[in-house]
């Protein structure tokens, strides 16, 4: 594998400044760059760079939708959960990005990636299919929009991070937020932004769930073992 030469390297991700759509589909660049990528060994800087000018957005879906299906991939949550949160704390302050080259240069499982990449991607298409271009554009165009898309782009990786990895649907939903924020802002859809911020809220809901039911499991747990 190839060293990454210029693994500190800023890049430019504000959102206004994203190139233009072409006719590829987002999810056709995604099948492109998916299969393109390394067949032995991985880092996200081979990801990243495979995805050139079409930016950090579309590296925020592409690390995103390997959590639409049911896949164990141990520290995976971790690693991509702080790199799309370093994008979203990049897209807030209007800097350009930089990613620690322990996070860039770290070797990945390639093949359960892959496979990953690629299951999730059948799930990324109908997602794709809800949105629809320049829909409540006022969502994503003026700076006000930007600081919320943005705080909410990194509400949605801190919920991605959290050590509920092995509970159904802890990873999933704030995935679906991510990659709703992702579509939103490329296409200039506001709907799809809506949607993002309905995710985040469930998934909010649903951890509160989770703390208040294991709390009170062991409560009882205790309550009992001291009778």
């Amino acid at each position: 594998m190839n060293n990454e030469k210029s693994s500190n390297q800023k890049i430019n991700i504000k959102p206004t400044q994203q190139t233009k759509q072409t006719k590829d589909s987002l999810c056709e660049k995604l099948q492109m760059v998916i299969n393109n990528l390394p067949k032995e060994e991985l880092t996200l800087s081979e990801i990243r760079d495979l995805l050139g000018r079409d930016g950090m957005l579309l590296f925020i879906a592409l690390l995103t939708i390997v959590f639409l299906i049911p896949v164990s991939i141990p520290g995976i949550s971790t690693i991509f959960g702080a790199t799309i949160l370093l994008i979203g704390i990049s897209m807030l302050f209007g800097w350009n990005i930089w990613l620690p080259s322990k996070f860039l240069q770290k070797e990945l499982p390639a093949g359960k990636l892959r496979n990953g990449f690629n299951l999730g991607l059948k799930w990324f298409t109908r997602l794709e299919k809800i949105s629809k271009p320049h829909r409540l554009v006022w969502l994503t165009e003026n700076r006000t929009s930007e600081i919320i898309n943005s705080s909410s782009i990194i509400l949605a990786a801190l919920l991605l991070m959290m050590p509920f990895g092995l509970i159904p649907f802890s990873n999933t939903l704030p995935a679906i937020a991510l990659l709703f924020f992702a579509i939103g802002i490329l296409q200039k859809d506001g709907v799809s932004i809506l949607l993002g911020h309905l995710s985040n809220i469930a998934t909010i809901i649903y951890f509160a769930i989770l703390i208040t039911g294991s709390g009170y499991a062991i409560h009882e747990l205790l309550k009992y073992m001291n009778q």
